[in-house]
């Protein structure tokens, strides 16, 4: 049985400097997908998960700063595809990357990426993945052991394959995802990626020689032990998620394991941080 959503559909005053910290605050309750439009922003959840009074707390609906006004409806899974497709564009990075849908025509850049997002977070619209895709274009993957934790869509371990990395652990708790995940990795062509379902506790006695984190803050410092154990003698260690005020929380605790800042992206407020481990 299709899984039951609650879409919440917000208009955003100013839309520009609201809408990414709302998406944030959305996200650390429990929201999975994302979709901005010119108006603001439609988030979903699970029915299961929802607590509307999570949503009616939150510091941006009470603030003077920012007009935000929502309405919400219960909708089916199944209608995603439909309400994804009026809303996504495909879209270029750096223009070598192109992030695009079964039904957009390939603009024959170095490297394309097919991808049908359904009810998952990761288009490469949202800043945080597409500074992620920035950074792994900047690094030499051949051959490389890679993880993608909390992969949503597997766009980043698909494009690590793309890049020539090899094996790829794509890994995602939420088993929509999982199942994208899946559908998106065969949709691509790509030999080398094991995607799993479960958490950090997967990552026992693993080693990688990129570890990529796109999750939001809380897990990350929850989880940053974990990842520096499994990552290799100069490995890189790719985290996002986050925003530029957050910076000095994650530097705090990656310091904890002896790894070192190499490179910032940021793009609006979001950050992508690059670190190597000596």
């Amino acid at each position: 049985m299709d899984s039951i959503y609650i879409a919440y559909d917000f208009i955003v005053s100013p839309k520009e400097s609201a809408t990414e910290m709302l998406i944030a605050q959305l996200g650390y309750i429990g929201f999975e997908s994302f979709v901005e439009n010119e108006n603001g922003v439609v988030a979903y959840i699970q029915k299961k998960d929802w607590n509307s009074n999570k949503v009616e707390d939150l510091y941006l609906l009470n603030s003077n700063e920012f007009d935000i006004t929502f309405k919400y409806n219960e909708i089916e899974q199944t209608n995603w595809n439909k309400e994804w497709e009026k809303n996504f564009n495909p879209i270029q990075v750096n223009g070598q990357v192109s992030i695009r849908a079964p039904f957009h025509e390939n603009p024959s850049l170095n490297f394309d990426i097919v991808i049908e997002p359904k009810m998952s977070f990761g288009t490469g619209h949202h800043e945080t993945t597409h500074m992620m895709v920035q950074h792994l274009l900047a690094l030499d993957l051949k051959n490389k052991k890679v993880l993608d934790m909390g992969c949503g869509t597997g766009i980043l371990a698909i494009f690590a394959e793309m890049k020539g990395a090899q094996p790829t652990d794509a890994i995602d708790i939420d088993s929509w995802c999982y199942q994208n995940s899946l559908e998106n990795v065969q949709r691509n062509g790509c030999k080398h990626i094991n995607v799993l379902e479960g958490d950090s506790s997967l990552l026992k006695g693993k080693e990688y020689d990129v570890v990529i984190a796109n999750i939001n803050r809380n897990i990350l410092l929850s989880d940053m032990k974990i990842y520096t154990d499994c990552l290799s003698e100069n490995g890189v260690l790719l985290l996002s998620g986050f925003y530029k005020e957050d910076i000095s929380i994650i530097e705090s605790e990656v310091i904890k394991y002896g790894l070192v800042l190499d490179k910032m992206i940021q793009k609006n407020n979001w950050v992508a941080l690059k670190y190597m481990k000596p």
